[in-house]
């Protein structure tokens, strides 16, 4: 079977999407099957066209979201002709590949992350008019008559629901991943008490909390670190994160890593003492799954799809504010954890399910 994936970012972009994208890609190709991906090149030093693991990639020269939503469509329909299936996911690469389905007439399916709806004005880090814009995409999209919805979680299948989606047309498949990768590390093998944020920066993602609470509360502990394993892009985001850091004068408190390959992203994760998730919503949540995998106890908001994520030493933060954190990490820091159920996600479940769903799809055509 041949497929293309039209997706805004694929590896080495950091991102829950992301990573599920190159599972996925990959593990279809180990399985005999054919995957181009269509994507975004958001720098310049990346190839514009490659192939990753048996995966062929073309990375066109649009480095802006929206404009790939009307940019890309040349090239979408021309691998669309070629190909069974197209998979796709919100948000703005969903429009060319709606639009490369309908004129190919190949099956087309969407996996939807997460969906907001509201609340995307209640995000920090973003404009009146980037939250309107947004608001109105996501709308746009759930009009569109893909052939079908992918949820990932039980909470985005709900939201989907919630928002007018044909209930039988969705799908849930959680996101899955390979638990190989967390085996043989040592936790918390640093001498120094320190927290850990490990993610993209995304705007839901809770960073003013973050930061805002641990400059609470190392007014007591200054000697605990927190440890920050992100990105340096978006830039208008990464710079009010550092401008926030700066104004709340805990740089000194602050360890930054960047651009980290994943063996030494693991390494450094497992280094700390525990994880940090204080997002507003959470669609499935890569960062609780991987803490899971290895072990490592998770202070979270216990929004969205984290109460089906998170397991093992949980902290939920009592009320979504700095203070909220605060008292949450008050309790880490005296080893006062909850014990949560534990759930696993393994990518070879995950794979099954999107191929089934594969076949489903194209056997109804």
């Amino acid at each position: 079977m041949k497929f293309v994936f039209i997706v805004e970012h694929y590896y080495p972009y950091i991102g829950g999407a992301e990573t599920l994208w190159k599972n996925l890609s990959e593990q279809l190709v180990i399985n005999n099957h054919q995957v181009t991906v269509i994507t975004t090149r958001f720098q310049k030093k990346l190839k514009k066209q490659e192939t990753l693991n048996g995966v062929d990639i073309i990375r066109l020269a649009i480095p802006n979201r929206f404009l790939f939503t009307i940019l890309s469509i040349k090239k979408c329909v021309q691998i669309a002709k070629k190909v069974d299936l197209i998979q796709t996911s919100s948000y703005t690469a969903a429009i060319p590949a709606y639009i490369a389905s309908k004129i190919t007439k190949t099956k087309c399916v969407i996996t939807f992350h997460e969906y907001w709806g509201k609340l995307w004005f209640k995000v920090p880090f973003a404009s009146l008019f980037s939250k309107v814009l947004y608001f109105s995409f996501e709308w746009f999209i759930l009009q569109l008559n893909f052939d079908k919805f992918i949820a990932v979680s039980d909470f985005t299948k709900n939201r989907l629901i919630d928002a007018g989606v044909n209930q039988n047309n969705i799908t849930r498949i959680y996101n899955g991943l390979e638990y190989s990768h967390f085996n043989n590390y040592i936790l918390g093998n640093s001498n120094q008490f320190a927290f850990c944020y490990f993610g993209r920066l995304g705007v839901s993602k809770g960073l003013d909390i973050l930061l805002e609470g641990f400059s609470l509360f190392i007014e007591k502990n200054p000697e605990v670190k927190l440890k920050m394993i992100v990105p340096n892009y978006p830039k208008n985001i990464f710079l009010k994160i550092k401008k926030l850091t700066k104004s709340l004068k805990i740089e000194s408190n602050l360890i930054w890593k960047h651009n980290l390959s994943y063996n030494d992203l693991i390494n450094e994760v497992s280094a700390t003492n525990a994880i940090i998730i204080p997002s507003l919503s959470e669609g499935f949540c890569f960062t609780a799954a991987e803490s899971v995998g290895l072990k490592m106890p998770i202070i979270s908001s216990e929004k969205g799809a984290l109460k089906e994520v998170t397991g093992g030493k949980v902290i939920a933060i009592s009320s979504f504010s700095p203070i909220g954190l605060k008292q949450a990490m008050e309790k880490a820091y005296k080893d006062n954890w909850d014990e949560k159920k534990v759930t696993l996600f393994p990518i070879g479940k995950t794979v099954k399910q999107y191929q089934d769903m594969y076949d489903l799809t194209l056997r109804n055509s």
